[in-house]
């Protein structure tokens, strides 16, 4: 577990409104999450999950109450201070991958740094480092993404994820588009990456057996926490 606070969530709701209708997706949510802690947030479709995801990742912000990360209150930033967290603090993993089908593992995993103004040489040795620290393949680095397993995408993800050294990886279902084996091996990645390289880990996830993988588990159902357990440490 870790040592400080990274994250704290106090008393945040989120309210969607179309005309007069108000839907609350989030309701008075309050937790914290240490540096270094393997996290789960587990519910079901419609939980708030999902919303919860977008305001930790900074693609969207609270309707009320505040969310710190690092000791920044991060709750009523514009859009272009969300886009600075979002591309150095934080690296996404989606179900979906999100990999560019025509362009090759190596390029696909570097993409995130070419944006940055960092020199090639540095890019590279950067993409190297996520790849092996993902333990895929050298031989599959000048693949197409479209020409590699699901698990294999989902590796080159996560490795693109690291590419920019981020404080937190915020994967959303990343088991999802797998089978129960190669699932299995990737959230086995996630461990690997908590355990030896020192990574905050926040999975989100609707299945038990995925959620079971980390070491703490935070419950939400109808927009607010209904557990927050230690799963081992």
């Amino acid at each position: 577990m870790g040592s400080r606070d990274m994250i704290e969530i106090k008393n945040v709701s989120k309210v969607y409104k179309v005309g007069e209708i108000e839907t609350r997706a989030l309701n008075g949510v309050s937790f914290n999450i240490s540096e270094g802690d393997f996290v789960a947030i587990m519910g079901p479709s419609g939980s708030g999950k999902s919303t919860l995801m977008h305001i930790l990742g900074a693609l969207d912000t609270p309707t009320s109450g505040t969310y710190t990360l690092n000791g920044k209150d991060v709750s009523n930033l514009n859009d272009d201070e969300l886009a600075d967290i979002r591309s150095e603090k934080i690296g996404f993993v989606f179900q979906a991958f999100n990999l560019l089908p025509r362009t090759t593992v190596f390029r696909n995993t570097m993409l995130p740094l070419m944006y940055s103004g960092i020199d090639e040489e540095t890019r590279e040795k950067k993409t190297e480092e996520a790849l092996l620290s993902v333990g895929l393949e050298k031989e599959l680095w000048q693949n197409h993404s479209n020409e590699i397993s699901g698990g294999q995408k989902q590796r080159v993800a996560i490795a693109r994820a690291l590419v920019n050294n981020p404080t937190i990886i915020l994967a959303d279902e990343p088991t999802g588009n797998l089978d129960t084996k190669t699932g299995q091996l990737v959230l086995n990645t996630f461990k690997k990456l908590n355990r030896e390289k020192g990574h905050t880990v926040i999975l989100i996830t609707h299945e038990d057996e995925v959620a079971r993988h980390a070491n703490r588990i935070i419950s939400i159902r109808d927009g607010k926490i209904e557990g927050d357990k230690i799963v081992k440490v």
